[in-house]
């Protein structure tokens, strides 16, 4: 019996075992990982840079960007190099580490998600005191709670981790190291990693999810009251972008951490997880952008300022 600091290295099964698919693989990740940079970055720039992009809303906008920045990086250079590579092989410290900040970036995305709901209901709910209650310093103390508890629940999260034992089998059924798989193939201290995985993955869900709820229950008492049918509009337009990037998030990952951990349940989850820890951060910026006419007018007048 091997305790995780006694084994050196894991091997990641990764997507696929066929070599012609594996190439396929890497081409296709490497342009999603190429979009979703240039998005997520070019969100964030476009956010510092324009002035009608100053409000609340699009200060926790490029917090949600700088997030997927980090968290499409901490699993996609990995999988990109393991998808060319014959090991195919990360250290028991890669792995600790890619579990850390895989935990507390989720975390941190899932409470920053619905702290931008009670924005957006205090934008339509209250939209004569939204300026002076959504202050810079409200907005500060809103965002730093995310990242907080967050890496501060990783840690806990990460340290069960790292009471796992190993019985010799050290291949995960994985392209990255998540807690499901690594909790399939330990042989010992696996009953308090599973319960907390699946208790916290739980109390944090439902937590920021009832805020969301709540927060758009709200919202839909306010849109009905308003007399404007261009006013209701417009506050639909605004929470539509929120909306489908909280449901796709949520998802994915209800479908995956609160479930336990069998063979199926971790094939199934490797599948869904391309989803959340690829598609997702790079189709963010896309969802926000197309959906936003403020958005859309201050990338034109950022791509007029360089043509000239």
């Amino acid at each position: 019996m091997l305790n995780f600091s006694d084994v050196t290295e894991f091997i990641l099964l990764g997507l696929t075992s066929h070599k012609e698919w594996q190439v396929l693989f890497f081409f296709i990740f490497l342009m999603v990982y190429i979009i979703t940079m240039v998005g997520n970055i070019g969100m964030i720039v476009l956010v510092k840079v324009s002035p009608q992009l100053r409000s609340a809303m699009y200060f926790f906008l490029s917090h949600l960007s700088f997030v997927d920045v980090w968290f499409s990086s901490n699993i996609t250079p990995k999988m990109l190099e393991n998808l060319l590579s014959e090991t195919k092989t990360i250290s028991y410290a890669g792995c600790l580490v890619q579990c850390f900040f895989f935990i507390a970036l989720v975390h941190v995305e899932i409470f920053i998600l619905a702290v931008m709901a009670f924005d957006r209901y205090m934008a339509i709910g209250n939209p004569l005191l939204y300026g002076s209650k959504m202050s810079r310093v409200v907005c500060m103390r809103l965002i730093s709670f995310p990242y907080v508890y967050g890496f501060l629940t990783s840690l806990a999260a990460t340290l069960w981790t790292y009471g796992l034992y190993f019985c010799g089998k050290i291949e995960i059924n994985h392209f990255y190291c998540a807690d499901p798989p690594l909790i399939k193939i330990a042989c010992a201290g696996t009953f308090v990693k599973e319960y907390t995985m699946i208790v916290l993955a739980g109390i944090n869900f439902t937590y920021s999810l009832t805020v969301v709820i709540i927060s758009y229950l709200f919202i839909l008492v306010a849109i009905l009251r308003m007399h404007s049918a261009e006013g209701r509009r417009k506050a639909f337009s605004t929470c539509g972008s929120h909306l489908t990037a909280v449901v796709i998030f949520y998802g994915t990952l209800i479908f995956m951490y609160l479930r336990r951990p069998t063979e199926e349940s971790v094939e199934q989850g490797k599948m869904v997880a391309v989803f959340y820890t690829t598609v997702i951060p790079m189709l963010n910026p896309l969802i926000y952008s197309l959906r936003n006419k403020d958005v859309k007018e201050a990338m034109h007048k950022v791509i007029s300022r360089i043509r000239l």
